[in-house]
C-alpha cells in the first residue's frame, strides 16, 4: 500500500504505480484497448495545441505555467477539492498542517472566480481587522483577484513578516467596497482553546485538525480536570463550530479520546479492497462524563467525522445547526520536486454507515443564534451541496448549509449557553446523548 497523507481539506495521488495499473486494465480486452487508443488520441491533441500555442502565440508564453494551468484545469473539473500544488504551495501546506506559517490568518476558498473568506482564524491580523465569513476579496494590493487561481491569490497574500498587504473587500451588507490594510505576522495556529464554564463544565474549542490538535486537547482535558476537580465536572463541551477540518488521523484520535470501543470512521474508495476502517482503543480520557458537541454550518470534514462518530455511538449530544456536509477524503502524495496532487480518493462513512456528503450532520438539539440585523441572510454557508461540481449523493436528498454565525460575546452565544444548561440538567449515569434522542428537538428561533 502506498504511504499517503490523508487530510480532510484536500489530498493528492501520485502517478507511478497507479498509472501502471490503469494501463494493465486498458489492455485486458478489445473494449479496453479502444479506450486506451482514444485516451492517447486526446493526449496527442493536447500536445498539438500546446505546441501551436508555444510557437504561434502573440507573445512568448511561460511553458511551465501553461502545463500547470492544464493540470489544474483537469483536476478542478473533477470536484471542488482536487487540485495541483506547485512545490511552494506544497511546502506551505505542510507548514500549515504543522500548525505555524506566515500570513494573514484567514481561511479562504474560490467561488465564481473570486476569493471568498471561509473564516478568519482567531487572534490573527485578519480577525483583528474585522474580516468576516463570506467576505469576498476582490483586490490584493490593487491587483484584481479575478483570473487568479486560489493558490496564486493565497501566495499574493503571504509574504515577509511585518510587511503589509492591502485588500479590497466586498461585503453584501455594504454598498461600497471596504479597504483593509493588514500587517503580515507569523500565524501560530492554536488548534485548542479551553476554559471553565458555569463553574463545573469543561469547555474545549477545536479550531482545526493539525498535528498539534490531539495533544493540545489531551492537555486541555488534564488542565480542566485539575481546575474543576474530577469528581465535580458535570461534563464536557467540545466546540467544533467553524472548524474547517484538517488531518484525518487527528480526527480519529480526537474521537478515540471519548470512546472505549467501536468503529470511528471508514473510508471507501473506488475499489472495494481500498476500504479502510478506523476503530477506537480502550480508554476514555473523560471517564465517561457527558459530552455536548457544538457544530454549525462552518463545521466541515474532520469536524464532521468526530461529530458523526460520537453521535452514532450515542456518546455525545450534538447541538447547534447542520454541519457543512463534506464527506470526502483527499490523499496527498508528493510528485518528486514538482509539488503534489490533491485528489479526492474516497468517501468517508460514520460508524452506522452514513455518508454525510452534501448532507451534513443533523444536530440532536437544534439551537439557532440571534443574528444581528446587518448579517441576517448572510450568515449561512452554502455547504458542500452548494459547491459547483461537488460529488453527488445517490438516492439521498442533498441539504444546503446552515448558519455559521457565532457571537463574539459569549454572553450572547445561545448555543454555548444551551450546552452548559443541558449538561447541568443531565444526571450522572444518564446515557450519553440519549436524552436528546428521546426528546423532541427544540429549536431556539433567531
Amino acid at each position: 500500500m502506498r504511504k499517503t497523507s490523508l487530510i480532510m481539506l484536500g489530498a493528492f495521488l501520485g502517478a507511478g504505480t497507479s498509472m501502471v495499473a490503469t494501463q494493465t486494465d486498458f489492455l485486458s480486452g478489445p473494449r479496453a484497448v479502444a479506450a486506451s487508443a482514444e485516451t492517447y488520441r486526446q493526449l496527442s491533441l493536447f500536445g498539438d495545441v500546446f505546441e501551436k500555442v508555444r510557437t504561434d502565440y502573440v507573445e512568448k508564453p511561460d511553458e511551465s505555467k501553461m502545463i500547470e494551468a492544464a493540470v489544474n484545469g483537469m483536476l478542478t473539473s473533477l470536484d471542488p477539492h482536487s487540485s495541483y500544488m506547485d512545490a511552494k504551495a506544497f511546502r506551505d501546506m505542510q507548514t500549515t498542517t504543522r500548525g505555524e506559517f506566515g500570513g494573514l490568518g484567514i481561511e479562504v476558498t474560490m467561488e465564481d472566480g473570486l476569493i471568498k473568506v471561509v473564516t478568519p482564524i482567531d487572534d490573527t491580523p485578519a480577525a483583528k481587522a474585522g474580516l468576516l465569513a463570506n467576505d469576498v476579496i476582490t483586490q490584493i494590493d490593487d491587483d484584481q483577484v479575478q483570473g487568479l487561481t486560489l493558490n496564486q491569490a493565497v501566495d499574493k497574500m503571504r509574504g515577509p513578516v511585518n510587511s503589509s498587504v492591502k485588500l479590497k473587500i466586498s461585503r453584501k451588507e455594504s454598498k461600497d467596497p471596504i479597504d483593509v490594510t493588514l500587517t503580515r505576522d507569523v500565524i501560530k495556529i492554536k488548534p485548542v482553546r479551553s476554559k471553565v464554564e458555569g463553574g463545573d463544565v469543561a469547555y474545549i474549542r477545536l479550531t482545526q485538525f493539525n498535528e498539534q490538535t490531539f495533544d493540545g486537547m489531551r492537555a486541555a482535558i488534564d488542565k480542566l480536570t485539575g481546575e474543576i476537580g474530577a469528581d465535580k465536572i458535570k461534563g464536557y463541551i467540545v466546540d467544533l463550530r467553524n472548524n474547517p477540518g484538517g488531518l484525518l488521523d487527528q480526527a480519529v484520535m480526537v474521537s478515540d479520546a471519548f470512546l472505549d470501543r467501536g468503529e470511528i470512521v471508514s473510508t471507501r474508495g473506488r475499489n472495494p479492497d481500498e476500504t479502510q476502517r478506523f476503530s477506537a482503543k480502550a480508554g476514555d480520557l473523560t471517564k465517561g462524563k457527558p459530552i455536548v458537541v457544538l457544530v454549525n454550518g462552518g463545521s466541515a470534514s474532520a469536524s464532521e467525522i468526530v461529530a458523526g462518530a460520537l453521535q452514532d455511538h450515542k456518546r455525545a449530544t450534538i447541538m447547534g445547526t447542520r454541519s457543512f456536509g463534506k464527506g470526502s477524503v483527499q490523499s496527498i502524495i508528493p510528485l518528486g520536486g514538482s509539488g503534489a496532487l490533491r485528489l479526492t480518493t474516497a468517501r468517508y462513512y460514520t460508524p452506522s454507515g452514513r455518508s454525510i456528503q452534501a448532507k451534513g450532520i443533523e444536530p440532536d438539539v437544534e439551537v439557532t443564534q440571534d443574528v444581528p440585523d446587518e448579517l441576517k441572510g448572510k450568515d449561512e454557508t452554502k455547504g458542500e451541496a452548494g459547491l459547483k461540481g461537488h460529488l453527488k449523493q445517490k438516492d439521498t436528498d442533498e441539504r444546503g448549509g446552515s448558519s455559521a454565525y457565532v457571537p463574539p460575546d459569549p454572553a450572547k452565544d445561545k448555543q454555548l449557553i444551551s450546552a452548559v444548561d443541558f449538561l447541568h440538567g443531565i444526571q450522572k449515569g444518564a446515557a450519553n446523548g440519549t436524552p436528546a434522542a428521546q426528546q423532541q428537538k427544540p429549536s431556539l428561533p433567531n
